[in-house]
């Protein structure tokens, strides 16, 4: 008994038991940090979602212990594995490999929050222009001590807990060397079967979406899987798989991303040569808006943004509005280019270089005058090179902004120029373009740390979330924007644009659900014109481009996955996000959760906002017309993306290949 209690064997199986118990901790701890973005999870649903997830942390400790594995099995002379250099050796391939990946899970922690996923492999590609990470992780060690005493106390325990090799130095018998080889095998088979996540040639590896098997909630998933498991299957094979739903005559009629000349325009709007300018707000969620939110808590819901609240009494905006994607690198493609984020951001998938659209690149040839401004270093983001390859003619970032203001005291000292000053550089820039202009920004300073700059503490309400004075900043700067705007000669004939790249911090019930983490405003708004509020439509960010190039009466054919909503109804009422990992499609009363093999969930948002009642199993015609356009919308997106088929011009190329 006692050989087998020191075999190695034996050793390394308790070793992995530690491990799993560690996960399983962190998991908890997961759950009790971020409890509000779980609610109404019973202890009895917990513990499935624990179990669940230990299918997910077996893939990931055998991948990050396969060495140790190795080492400890091989059937090697017991004076070799006795030898004290080669058991520390063995140890620390333990230690380490499993130590980074408890890291990574403390990590995200926190920033599953603000990314509402578990990190992928595209993380590292999002922010590898950013020479800023060490300064926001540290901040954030700060900020969440606690996250970093815990992961501290998790690695003290995993040393002090693990079991050590213990062998016998003595001269081994005639089936020592068969024994121990056929031990190593089965060991070898054992570790595939748990990498793979099942028995049988059958079984498929499990990946991201399996989570959904012991989830109520796309949300949940985060729970479930845990970060190093989620970076290392995002490594494996191609983002996107060919999709074959339909024919092609049969997709063409049901979903098309190409727009032939745009309608007239109706009479309520001009059709002067409009300047065209596109403000995309860092993190503002709809939550945050006393427009939209008159109907909460009794409407005293006031809302963190009184000037936009005043703008959007003039603009036409949207009660169903809704981004396409979580994070900021989803934002610009889907605003300025009406590419979708669909299974991984377009920006960092392995089809970044085809070519694309967007609105500076149609209205280029209509003569517009086109520039991008982001007050964050050059590059960070990716965003810089986005805006190049979506045709802007000129990129304003942090060093064009200091080397011609010769301000080097307005930065925030973490991301970006402050949103006042960078605003007011942005209006006074555009002011000495040539018209017609079209110009986007995208601001920065709502975003963590959630900080506002030293002579604005305590001027703006706090409310419930560090982020709250940071919106009421940002809509400060954006009042002095358009008090500078209103100024200049340009600002009657121009058409402004409205949203927010995502949500971020949430409080209320009603948006702490999988259709409320994706509400952002989506407004136009025109000086000589008063807009509406529209309770019908239901709009997404890829709308905004074709809306815009045809109020401004762009004559040409264009690419684009969404449908003008400005000058006319769309003809497919629908916003489709991928959250993570299923596909959802919204209309103005259902919301439709489908995985690319079956609905997995049904709510009629409108008579249950906390979407608490899935009535997937009640037959509905609607939810198949939504589910056969979700089809076709993936079809399009995912083909046209491996054969690098996003613009008019490639369309053709491809067209006049295929006779």
């Amino acid at each position: 008994m006692r050989k087998i209690w020191n075999h190695p064997c034996t050793v390394a199986a308790c070793n992995l038991m530690l491990m799993m118990g560690i996960y399983t901790i962190m998991r908890l701890f997961f759950y009790l940090i971020n409890m509000d973005m779980f609610p109404n999870v019973s202890g009895a649903h917990l513990l499935e979602m624990c179990l669940g997830g230990m299918r997910f942390d077996l893939t990931a400790i055998l991948y990050l212990s396969s060495v140790y594995l190795l080492l400890t099995l091989l059937p090697l002379p017991y004076h070799w594995r006795a030898n004290p250099t080669y058991q520390t050796i063995t140890l620390w391939l333990y230690w380490i490999p499993n130590i980074i990946g408890m890291f990574c899970n403390a990590c995200d922690t926190v920033y599953a929050r603000f990314s509402d996923k578990r990190t992928t492999i595209t993380f590292f590609s999002e922010f590898n222009n950013d020479n800023n990470l060490f300064t926001i992780f540290m901040d954030s060690v700060v900020e969440y001590w606690y996250v970093a005493l815990f992961w501290i106390i998790a690695v003290v325990a995993l040393i002090l807990l693990t079991r050590k090799p213990q062998v016998e130095n003595y001269a081994p018998t005639a089936i020592y060397y068969p024994v121990e080889t056929v031990i190593l095998c089965l060991s070898i088979y054992m570790v595939v079967i748990g990498i793979r996540g099942g028995f049988g040639a059958y079984t498929r590896p499990i990946t991201l979406s399996n989570a959904m098997q012991y989830a109520n909630t796309p949300r949940e998933t985060i729970l479930i899987l845990n970060t190093p498991f989620a970076i290392m299957r995002s490594t494996e094979g191609q983002v996107y798989q060919r999709a074959n739903y339909y024919d092609e005559p049969t997709l063409s009629q049901i979903m098309t991303p190409i727009h032939h000349n745009a309608s007239a325009v109706p009479e309520r709007t001009t059709n002067t040569a409009t300047n065209v300018v596109v403000l995309i707000l860092e993190s503002f969620s709809k939550e945050y808006f006393g427009f939209y939110n008159h109907h909460l808590d009794d409407g005293n819901y006031q809302g963190f943004t009184p000037f936009l609240d005043s703008l959007l009494c003039h603009s036409t905006t949207y009660k169903h509005s809704y981004a396409s994607g979580r994070k900021s690198i989803d934002a610009m493609p889907s605003i300025l280019s009406s590419i979708p984020m669909l299974i991984e951001p377009y920006i960092v998938s392995p089809y970044s270089t085809n070519a694309v659209s967007s609105i500076a690149a149609c209205l280029k040839q209509k003569g517009y005058n086109t520039a991008f401004f982001h007050g964050a270093p050059n590059g960070s983001m990716g965003f810089q090179a986005y805006a190049r390859s979506a045709g802007f003619d000129r990129y304003y970032g942090m060093n064009e902004y200091q080397s011609q203001t010769h301000d080097t005291q307005s930065f925030d000292g973490t991301w970006a120029i402050w949103d006042e000053e960078f605003l007011q550089y942005y209006a006074q820039t555009m002011s000495a373009m040539p018209e017609p202009f079209m110009t986007a920004i995208f601001t920065a300073s709502s975003h963590h740390p959630f900080r506002v700059p030293a002579i604005y503490n305590d001027t703006f309400p706090q409310g419930n979330q560090p982020i709250h004075s940071c919106i009421g900043y940002s809509d400060h700067a954006l009042r002095k924007f358009f008090e500078y705007a209103q100024t200049q000669s340009w600002y009657d004939h121009t058409l402004f644009v409205i949203t927010a790249d995502h949500t971020n911090q949430l409080s209320h019930s009603v948006y702490n659900t999988a259709k409320g983490v994706y509400e952002v405003p989506i407004a136009f708004y025109q000086p000589q014109q008063d807009g509406w509020y529209d309770t019908t439509s239901v709009v997404s960010q890829t709308d905004i481009m074709p809306s815009v190039l045809e109020f401004v009466q762009y004559n040409q054919p264009y690419f684009a996955f969404g449908e003008n909503c400005l000058t006319k109804p769309k003809s497919h009422p629908y916003a489709i996000c991928y959250n993570n990992p299923v596909y959802q499609i919204l209309s103005d009363s259902l919301l439709v959760q489908w995985d690319g093999t079956m609905i997995t969930g049904v709510y009629n948002h409108q008579i249950d906002p906390l979407l608490q009642h899935n009535i997937a199993h009640l037959p509905s015609k609607e939810t198949e017309s939504m589910v056969t356009y979700l089809q076709a919308y993936i079809q399009q997106y995912v083909n046209r993306m491996i054969d690098n088929r996003l613009t008019i011009e490639n369309e053709a190329v491809h067209v006049g290949t295929s006779r």
